[in-house]
């Protein structure tokens, strides 16, 4: 089990909060962010919903303090999230002979995506650091991102909003003036 994998899922439900409107908006955006989830299946309700929302709050929180250089802040809202959400691991063996770990899969749909996606981020921030996570720059947007980069050097969540500060850079310089010249020879 790759535990750092399970950091996309913090990715992911704050990421359903963007400029466009929230996915998290009923009971069916819900169930859409956990379709492709079948570890995270089971009923939801309204109350779920309320939950999942704190918890993007939350994660958000995690990524922007992450993002302006507190370390220690970020360390610490996730560190109470792990208590808060603890994992409970447990051998498998399943596709083969080998045993490999599971998490239990024990509690409500939203203990469980915390817990998975709380797991995962301690682990990338174990390996990697906590500057790996990271809010995009890009004015509006509040996606966040883990940086994959061999330098660190990620500032935004896609393409579309890396291109976002030059085209406004670009609308607000005077307009060139072109000059044609005529063609009867006057000036």
């Amino acid at each position: 089990m790759n535990l750092a994998s399970y950091a996309d899922l913090a990715v992911d439900l704050v990421n359903t909060r963007h400029p466009d409107g929230d996915d998290l908006h009923d009971l069916d955006g819900l169930r859409a962010l956990l379709a492709h989830r079948p570890h995270l299946a089971g009923r939801v309700a309204h109350r779920d919903l309320d939950a999942m929302r704190e918890l993007r709050a939350q994660l958000h929180a995690i990524f922007a303090a992450a993002a302006r250089g507190d370390d220690d802040d970020a360390v610490d809202r996730l560190n109470t999230m792990l208590i808060h959400h603890p994992v409970h691991p447990q051998l498998a063996r399943h596709d083969g002979p080998d045993w490999h770990l599971h998490f239990n899969q024990a509690g409500s749909v939203p203990d469980r995506y915390a817990a998975r996606a709380a797991m995962g981020l301690a682990a990338k921030i174990a390996a990697q650091g906590a500057d790996r996570l990271g809010v995009c720059r890009a004015d509006g947007c509040e996606r966040v991102f883990i940086d994959t980069s061999a330098n660190r050097t990620r500032r935004y969540c896609s393409e579309r909003c890396a291109g976002r500060p030059s085209v406004t850079a670009a609308s607000h310089r005077e307009p060139s003036r072109v000059i044609v010249p005529m063609r009867d020879g006057g000036q």
